[in-house]
């Protein structure tokens, strides 16, 4: 399971939008996963973990009152290469900037499946696995929280008509 630690604290801290929620979260799921692992039955256990972990998510973010109140991500980074021009990463990181307050912004369940399948490169199987959901509502909500991060990106819409 240490492997998919990475990801674990990805999906907590996408999910809860506050840093130490998200190493609480995951420590939790980690105590929890070690305690039911004789009882996994599995071959993958990367979606089997992220399911906990999703669950202690909601878990923590019903009992939190008001809902979503979390510190935003940070946004430090370095270039990726250093021979990025001063201009390039201040527009590098304000396009990235506005990503993150973008997905931030979406409705939780929008924002878990676009973590998990854009970011965890997850497919629609695994995905539907940890959520606990039919494969289908992992594809509208995956079609509606990408419809949504374009609108508010300002960028073109797919499948809407132009004017």
């Amino acid at each position: 399971m240490l492997p998919h630690l990475g990801s674990a604290y990805n999906l907590a801290r996408w999910l809860t939008r506050d840093e130490r929620d998200a190493e609480d979260v995951v420590q939790e799921a980690f105590l929890r996963a070690f305690r039911f692992f004789p009882a996994f039955r599995g071959t993958d256990a990367r979606p089997w973990l992220l399911a906990i972990v999703r669950n202690a998510c909601w878990t923590l973010l019903r009992a939190s009152d008001p809902p979503g109140a979390g510190v935003p991500l940070d946004e430090a980074g370095e270039a990726a290469d250093g021979a990025a021009g001063a201009d390039e990463e201040l527009v590098r990181r304000a396009d990235a900037g506005r990503l993150r307050a973008a997905l931030d912004a979406l409705p939780a369940e929008y924002r878990e499946v676009l973590v998990l399948r854009e970011l965890e490169e997850l497919s629609y199987r695994e995905i539907a696995l940890v959520a606990s959901i039919p494969i289908g509502t992992v594809m509208s909500r995956l079609a509606r929280g990408r419809r949504r991060l374009a609108s508010a990106l300002g960028a073109p819409v797919p499948g809407e008509a132009l004017r």
